[in-house]
């Protein structure tokens, strides 16, 4: 039985890899990313093994949100697991130091198929099982908002903090009060990467949020006007 056709879509340019052979991905590799000095030479690696197409993070700090794109299964490929590709269609998105990277797994002859569940609303922002405050989504959409503009797979800047804040016409303190709730919301639903441990946030929270939130659809371009919404505590 031949293996399923795997397609990687990175910057408009498509990969095959070979199922006889490991496809390294990073600043070196079969893909190569970026140059950018704080992603791994090699840190994720595409391989096919008993007759399923693995993706494995071989680095040693940096992690990856894998998630079909409809945003109904998400999972985070900390350094030193594997996740299989199974889905006809699959978002990897990772950050390295500021910037955000984002590549698109287009899978042939797999027979998988993931059920929707349509997620009640109750309240005027609920984004899936969470309330978010008008506030808090705009704070999501603010960090999001370059990935939402960029057309297909590539590469964009997170904004700071103070961009973001200034983006909503926000204190850099507001913003980040209004990020600490945001992040322990997501954290007590069992959304990994948002802490460092027990009371203490990690230091690269908003780029796991906005992996998060822009792979799992929490926030999508039709959210962008919210940016322009004054709300009552502004």
């Amino acid at each position: 039985m031949s293996a399923p056709q795997l397609s990687l879509e990175y910057c408009g340019e498509w990969f095959q890899p070979n199922p006889a052979q490991n496809f390294d991905i990073g600043r070196e590799g079969d893909l190569t990313i970026d140059d950018n000095p704080y992603l791994h030479r090699r840190f994720l690696k595409v391989s096919y093994q008993e007759g399923i197409w693995w993706l494995s993070n071989v680095g040693s700090l940096l992690s990856a949100t894998v998630c079909d794109t409809s945003g109904g299964v998400q999972s985070w490929l900390s350094p030193g697991n594997r996740i299989p590709i199974v889905f006809p269609s699959t978002t990897i998105v990772f950050t390295a130091g500021p910037t955000t990277y984002e590549l698109l797994a287009h899978l042939e002859g797999q027979q998988y198929q993931a059920e929707q569940v349509p997620a009640p609303e109750s309240g005027d922002q609920t984004i899936g099982m969470i309330n978010f405050t008008l506030s808090q989504k705009q704070l999501i959409v603010a960090l999001c908002e370059p990935m939402l503009r960029r057309e297909g797979t590539g590469f964009t800047e997170i904004p700071s903090t103070a961009d973001a804040a200034k983006r909503l016409g926000w204190a850099v303190t507001r913003f980040n009060r209004k990020l600490d709730n945001v992040c322990d919301k997501l954290d007590r639903m069992g959304v990994k990467g948002l802490r460092g441990g027990p009371k203490q946030l990690a230091t690269n929270r908003r780029a796991r949020l906005v992996e998060y939130a822009v792979t799992t659809r929490l926030v999508t371009a039709d959210d962008l006007p919210l940016l322009d919404i004054k709300d009552e505590e502004a």
